[in-house]
């Protein structure tokens, strides 16, 4: 049953970063950006390659560290090759100063 778990504290994502995280066993992204956070798959769906440590942040777009492909952070949608399949994405919470993924 999913239910909205505590990821981090928002002192551990600073503005225009992102963050691997493991919820429920899952690895996750989570991401900063415009004063709002994001959450999707923290492994890139073209290959084996972890967002959150190797990849990097343009403004709302999650660029692949290993092959460049790109990706919204809202919603996990493609934006470039050579990726083509989209990163599931997951709801968000903040309660207090912590950060809660609906897993």
């Amino acid at each position: 049953m999913a239910e909205y778990i505590k990821a981090a504290s928002i002192h551990d994502v600073p503005e225009g970063t992102m963050k691997t995280v493991v919820v429920n066993g899952k690895k996750i992204a989570l991401i900063h950006a415009y004063g709002q956070f994001f959450a999707v798959d923290d492994t890139c769906s073209h290959e084996e390659c972890s967002l959150g440590t190797e990849g990097f942040l343009e403004g709302e777009t999650i660029i692949c560290g290993c092959h460049g492909a790109r990706f919204d952070a809202k919603n996990g949608n493609v934006l470039s090759l050579p990726a083509t399949r989209p990163l599931s994405s997951y709801k968000v919470k903040i309660v207090d100063h912590d950060i809660y993924i609906y897993v």
